[in-house]
């Protein structure tokens, strides 16, 4: 089993311009980009037309460290100061809900954690101390 922490940053629009920034700024290597509009359609949670050019996750490197991103989830409110959270992935889905039981002791769970379409058990919690945590889990290949 392995784990690592990312970092993940929430733009409010603004990924695309983020990441060529960070590419000039810091020789970032795009490693994946994914919009919504390419991401499999929930009913539940339909898109407008103009959030779906929007980054629903992308991923660059810098030097030795993967940076994560995406715009914020099209209705949900943003606020400065939020936009910066902790992926922590595992290879382990035990590993993972032992995580998710764990963290959110005293905080607030965002997203239970659940099966996805890009993650076997995925959930987004804050913690007491107000961090926000993703919890990633690898699917097996």
């Amino acid at each position: 089993m392995t784990m690592k922490l990312e970092p993940y940053l929430v733009m409010d629009g603004n990924t695309k311009e983020a990441i060529e920034f960070y590419k000039e700024a810091l020789g970032a290597e795009v490693l994946f980009l994914q919009t919504f509009g390419e991401m499999p359609e929930n009913p539940e949670f339909p898109l407008a037309e103009e959030a779906k050019g929007l980054v629903g996750h992308a991923m660059v490197r810098v030097g030795e460290t993967d940076l994560m991103f995406s715009d914020n989830f099209p209705g949900t409110p943003f606020a400065i100061g939020n936009q910066v959270t902790i992926c922590i992935s595992s290879t382990d889905i035990e590993r993972s809900r032992q995580i998710y039981e764990a963290l959110p002791v005293g905080g607030q769970v965002h997203m239970p954690l659940t099966e996805t379409f890009f993650s076997p058990a995925y959930a987004v919690l804050t913690d007491k101390f107000g961090v926000t945590w993703q919890v990633y889990t690898h699917a097996n290949k």
